[in-house]
């Protein structure tokens, strides 16, 4: 630019010379400047004339002959063009490589603006909810209408995905996952879950229908080796088998019945079931029954004010705060002291169960509510347990709404906080 606007400067400087010295030569230098400007002025605007030409043709062509400033600002633009082009097609490119990766997955993706209208959709998608072209710009809630689905995109939490019927075959399953870009846009991904959901459903009754086939024979079993070991003559080396025997009979009775509890947790469906249960009852009912059966009484305290109710089913309720308790007074020594905390927030209401006993590693407190698992160390075989009580506990919680929150530290103790949303909080008269 610099060396065209230069060239120009001379060019105007050699021009206005030109026009003094025949000014001067037929005694008209003003009539001759203004001649001279006037000319340069016609032929500034026919550069204007071809500039604009040439950006207005359809096909792009070199640009036109020029000099000076002239010159270096038709060459800028064609590098401009050139550059331009060669960035739209990479941007073309890259969508069509795009296009190429979703259109081969099986799963639905699809793009929302800011206000949950689809701006694009690929072949799974259109196939899903078939699709057509007048669709698009439409909310998606107006082919997702289940009351769920709505209220998972007006309440934007997506942290978790969301399993849902879908809407036109109400035996498949569909998985929605969403997640946000730019400016509040949504990307949309709809998975079919159908055969995970069969297997799972297939697992849950496997589960349930072998554990109550184990009840009666493993029932039968415990009565006899219960009137074995009553017997009084018996020989002297029969004591330790059938001690080991009842042992891990009466523990295979409990692993059953908690399989048992945690079918009934993830298949029934009880929702008119759900009653106000004051808290205060509950918890000290299930306080003195585990000092009764407690080998070595701890120092439980209770903080609950007598007022609080929760709406729910009791039963679960109790599974859910009897197994937090239970398993304070397993894992933790004699010396221990057991709190069990309820108290009202701005969110709800929290029941808590601490203790101070040795408490968990980090690493494991992810997996604890998982079905079966044990931390090595504290929390083996040796207690009793049947590796399912905190799966009980966050099923049961679940079906309340609720969530169960652990947080523990090595040689501190722990704590497991279920957490009550307002609308199962209710406000009692004591008695």
């Amino acid at each position: 630019m610099l060396r065209g606007f230069h060239a120009e400067l001379k060019r105007v400087a050699l021009f206005t010379t030109l026009c003094i010295g025949f000014g001067l030569a037929n005694g008209s230098v003003l009539v001759t400047l203004l001649l001279g400007c006037t000319l340069y002025i016609f032929w500034m605007l026919w550069q204007i004339r071809q500039l604009d030409l040439w950006l207005n043709q359809r096909k792009k062509s070199p640009p036109p002959e020029a000099s000076g400033i002239w010159s270096d600002i038709f060459e800028s633009i064609y590098r401009l063009q050139k550059r331009q082009e060669k960035e739209s097609d990479r941007v073309r490119q890259v969508l069509n490589r795009v296009q190429e990766t979703t259109g081969a997955l099986p799963d639905a993706v699809l793009l929302l603006d800011s206000r949950g209208n689809i701006d694009w959709w690929n072949p799974a998608a259109e196939r899903l909810f078939a699709f057509e072209k007048t669709d698009q710009g439409q909310p998606l809630v107006n082919y997702v209408r289940n009351p769920k689905f709505v209220a998972y995109m007006e309440n934007q939490d997506y942290r978790q995905p969301l399993d849902l019927p879908a809407s036109r075959n109400k035996d498949q399953r569909l998985q929605f996952q969403v997640t946000r870009y730019g400016q509040n846009e949504r990307l949309v991904v709809a998975r079919d879950i159908t055969s995970l959901h069969k297997l799972g459903q297939m697992r849950k009754d496997f589960v349930a229908n072998v554990s109550h086939e184990l009840r009666t024979p493993l029932t039968v079993l415990k009565g006899y080796l219960e009137t074995l070991a009553d017997a009084d003559d018996k020989p002297e080396a029969w004591q330790k088998p059938l001690a080991q025997m009842q042992q891990q009979c009466s523990r295979m009775h409990m692993l059953v019945n908690d399989l048992i509890a945690l079918s009934v947790l993830e298949t029934e469906v009880n929702p008119e079931r759900h009653q106000p249960v004051a808290l205060y009852p509950l918890l000290n009912r299930l306080i003195d029954e585990t000092h009764s059966v407690a080998k070595q009484p701890r120092n439980l305290v209770l903080n609950c004010a007598d007022d609080i109710a929760i709406l729910g089913v009791e039963k679960e309720l109790q599974s859910a705060f009897g197994n937090l308790i239970t398993n304070a007074i397993k894992y933790t020594p004699n010396t221990s002291t057991i709190t069990v905390n309820a108290r009202k927030d701005q969110y709800g209401l929290q029941v808590e169960v601490a203790d101070n006993g040795p408490g968990i590693d980090a690493k494991h407190l992810p997996r604890l509510t998982e079905r079966f698992y044990r931390v090595d160390d504290s929390r083996n075989s040796a207690t009793g347990g049947t590796g399912l009580g905190l799966a009980i506990v966050k099923h049961a919680l679940s079906r309340h709404d609720a969530r169960l929150d652990i947080s523990s530290q090595v040689a501190k103790g722990s704590s497991f906080t279920c957490h009550f949303p307002k609308q199962r909080l209710l406000q009692i008269t004591p008695q």
